[in-house]
């Protein structure tokens, strides 16, 4: 959650409740946030250095307004750069989909993407290595209508791993067609 905040607060400064809303409106597409844990991730962040925050007067009413700072900037590409870990990897892969943008060079930007697909590519090829060696195994009767289900859910993350390994690749594709100097 740091680094999606992160995130926000170098497309603009916010107060809490405006990245509530930011969370509400287009990250929780992907990624859902209470208000208590952004209170908290931003916390750990002004504990690290990587925010900031200024005190505003609005209408009588005092506010904190958070930006980033160098320090979490370096930290947000350090993470944008990062290997996509297997246990997150659809809420990482999407995260740094959805900021992909805020990263300037165009070189970076094809080899977050292309790191994104490869680990998409993996993931789906331990599913399908799982699922061909479930085929084979032989169930006792007693287990065989839970199994059926069990296996439904496999099959299900098949084809969604399979859609992102494939959206993914395309986004890759149609970014490294792109002229470099139309590259954004």
């Amino acid at each position: 959650m740091e680094f999606v905040i992160l995130g926000l607060l170098m497309i603009r400064s916010q107060t809490v409740y405006e990245l509530n809303q930011s969370f509400k409106t287009g990250v929780s597409l992907f990624y859902s946030a209470s208000y208590g844990s952004l209170q908290t991730a931003l916390k750990k962040l002004l504990e690290k250095g990587w925010v900031s925050y200024s005190e505003e007067v609005e209408n009588g009413r005092h506010k904190k307004v958070y930006a980033v700072q160098p320090a979490g900037k370096e930290a947000f590409a350090a993470w944008m750069k990062s290997e996509t870990p297997d246990s997150k990897l659809e809420v990482t892969a999407l995260s740094k989909m959805y900021f992909l943008g805020l990263i300037a060079d165009a070189e970076e930007r094809r080899t977050i993407l292309r790191e994104i697909t490869d680990k998409t590519e993996q993931a789906l090829a331990g599913l399908e290595a799982l699922n061909r060696e479930l085929d084979q195994m032989e169930v006792p009767e007693a287990y065989r209508g839970l199994f059926r289900y069990q296996l439904k859910t496999l099959e299900y993350g098949i084809g969604a791993h399979r859609f992102a390994r494939d959206w993914f690749a395309k986004e890759l594709k149609e970014l490294e067609r792109l002229p470099r100097s139309e590259d954004v």
